[in-house]
């Protein structure tokens, strides 16, 4: 096998290390990397781990968990000058800013923004210009590492087990406000049907072991997003519903949009219904192979938590499809969705 080049090494392991304990779609190419090193070995700084989680990084985490050779991962600041890769979060710039290096130490050094908070909660865009960035990964599809929360990949399964349903609906939420839209259909929707509220926002928190056994037992999940963004679709439908065995009734982008990343018949939508009544009307009603029907994709995809699409520029090293940040990830969005 040919030697890995460095930099499609420095952009899958970003993958990685940013949501460790997830699967990697690793790709190789053969052709050399476009940029000089001062060694052999590529270092990966991560300026500020999103949200303080670091894990241990210590020794050659590189080829020890993820198996790629010749790179080194390091939360440690001092070897800046060094780095080959240097990544920050958005959600610490957002409050760190004083003591952020200028500029890059060396023409090669290549600079990663990431963010998996959709606009709403994404500020401080300004001043950011863009020309900073060689890269910007989020779960945008136009982002130049496109890592989302989740996607399906091909499986074959001849019996698809669905768990023993005792309750109907089930929500999980742990910050409610009032406005968003996710509080307003709820609301409208409870007036129809009983939907069990878990999560500190209802003073009914799950531990980490309960959450999925707990929502198994529901037909149906309220996988709502906190705010309408494209391509903004989380954990919310990828682990509380699908991993839980319980069918997602969502509320986020349009169907079209959930439609490039699942099959039409594994969700429910919000907007499919003129009403909230119309809808509970469908929930209730629903006979068991009507809901079966909803588990069909099962047969043929299994999903995984995260995925990382590496774009072929990144390995040829054009420049990022992201000119300016305040566009590319500003609310409303290119899609003209808003919360």
């Amino acid at each position: 096998m040919a030697p890995v080049p460095k930099i499609w090494a420095g952009a899958s392991l970003l993958g990685i290390v940013l949501f460790w304990n997830v699967p990697l779609l690793f790709k190789l190419s053969d052709s050399p990397p476009r940029f000089p090193s001062q060694n052999s070995t590529l270092t990966l700084l991560i300026w500020s781990w999103p949200f303080g989680a670091a894990p241990n990084v210590i020794g050659d985490v590189c080829s020890r968990l993820y198996g790629i050779p010749g790179c080194q991962l390091t939360t440690n600041r001092s070897l800046f000058s060094q780095a080959d890769v240097v990544v920050f979060h958005h959600r610490e710039l957002q409050y760190q800013r004083r003591g952020l290096p200028l500029s890059k130490a060396h023409p090669w050094q290549k600079w990663v923004w990431v963010s998996l908070e959709s606009p709403c909660n994404t500020k401080a865009l300004e001043g950011w210009t863009g020309k900073e960035w060689n890269w910007v990964l989020s779960y945008r599809r136009d982002a130049d590492l496109f890592i989302p929360y989740g996607e399906l990949v091909p499986h074959s399964l001849d019996v698809v087990e669905i768990p023993k349903k005792t309750s109907l609906v089930s929500w999980v939420i742990s910050n409610y406000h009032h406005s968003q839209a996710r509080a307003v259909m709820y609301r409208l929707l409870s007036r129809h049907l009983r939907i069990d509220v878990f999560g500190k926002a209802n003073r009914k928190p799950l531990c980490p072991d309960c959450l999925l056994p707990t929502i198994s037992k529901y037909r149906f999940y309220l996988a709502f997003e906190n705010s309408i963004h494209t391509d903004y679709i989380t954990e919310k439908l990828w682990r509380n519903a699908f991993l839980a065995g319980s069918v997602p009734i969502v509320l986020g982008p349009s169907r079209a949009n959930y439609q490039q990343f699942i099959p039409a018949n594994a969700f429910i939508h919000v907007d499919d219904f003129s009403s909230a009544k119309d809808l509970a009307t469908f929930l209730t009603t629903m006979n068991e192979s009507h809901y079966r029907s909803f588990f069909d994709w099962k047969r043929n995809y299994t999903f995984l938590d995260f995925g990382l699409m590496l774009r072929p520029e990144v390995g040829e090293q054009r420049p990022s499809r992201v000119a300016e940040l305040g566009s590319h990830f500003a609310w409303p969005n290119r899609g003209g969705e808003a919360e």
